[in-house]
C-alpha cells in the first residue's frame, strides 16, 4: 500500500488506542502524531478535519474523524 496514513491522537484517548490497534491488526503502517505534544500538527489536524476531537485519520487524503471501522476499511481499499 502506497497511501500515506496519519493518525492524529492523544495518549489518554481510548478510541485513539483502539484505532491504532485496529491498524496494527491489519498490518497497516501509519505515522502517529500526538497532538497533545505537537501543537503545530494539532493545528494541521484541525485544518484538515474541522474538528478538535481525536482520533482523526488521514488515509491518502481521506479524512476520518473517530473510530469508524467501515470508513477506515473503505479508505484503505480505495
Amino acid at each position: 500500500m502506497s497511501k500515506k496514513i496519519i493518525v492524529y491522537s492523544t495518549p489518554t484517548c481510548p478510541w485513539c488506542v483502539r484505532v491504532k490497534q485496529y491498524l496494527d491488526e491489519k498490518n497497516v503502517k501509519y505515522d502517529h502524531v500526538d497532538v497533545s505534544q505537537d501543537h503545530e500538527r494539532a493545528h494541521e489536524m484541525i485544518e484538515k478535519s474541522g474538528q478538535m476531537g481525536v482520533p482523526v485519520l488521514d488515509i491518502g487524503g481521506a479524512i476520518i474523524v473517530g473510530f469508524n471501522q467501515e470508513a477506515i476499511d473503505k479508505a484503505l481499499e480505495s
